[in-house]
């Protein structure tokens, strides 16, 4: 690969700078982000399978190539208002870690926008609202290309009381 090539696959950034890429997604018109390396897929909205006696914003479960994993509505888990899956409506599977242990979950958002590189003289803490608004799902913030970006903690988007632990099928 020539230094031409190398330079283009990381837009932005000089070789000095350390950055973290981030899947972007929509969800209720804002920009939010994850860490690209806990993205284990993307995959179009099916119908998940309701489980009884979960918290309102698990939709059920998929089947994904064999394992059972949790679906989660990040508008419910937000507290946002609910509108009807679309088309562009899509699930990211994420790996998520859970005290020692690392879980499959899927989250439905209502579409995926963009990676972005985020160097860390672009990241900044989430603001302090006080006792009466939570952030403890938000890692940060970032500028990038005008754009202000919310970028989520996703190991703490899941109650630590709740078993979503993916299931092995034998099929």
């Amino acid at each position: 690969m020539n230094a031409a090539v190398r330079e283009e696959s990381v837009i932005g950034l000089d070789s000095e700078t350390d950055a973290n890429q981030f899947l972007t997604f929509m969800l209720a018109g804002e920009e939010y982000g994850v860490d690209i390396l806990r993205v284990q897929e993307i995959k179009g909205w099916e119908n998940a399978t309701e489980i009884p006696n979960t918290p309102d914003y698990i939709e059920g479960v998929m089947n994904l190539r064999g394992t059972i994993v949790p679906i989660v509505d990040l508008r419910s888990r937000f507290e946002l208002e609910r509108v009807e899956y679309s088309n562009t409506t899509v699930v990211i599977v994420l790996k998520v870690k859970s005290g020692d242990s690392e879980k499959t979950i899927g989250f439905v958002v209502d579409a995926v926008s963009d990676v972005y590189n985020v160097t860390d003289e672009q990241l900044k803490p989430s603001p302090d609202f006080g006792k009466s608004v939570s952030t403890e799902f938000v890692s940060g913030l970032a500028t990038v290309d005008e754009k202000m970006l919310i970028l989520l903690d996703i190991d703490h988007l899941i109650d630590a009381n709740i078993d979503v632990s993916p299931i092995e099928t034998t099929h």
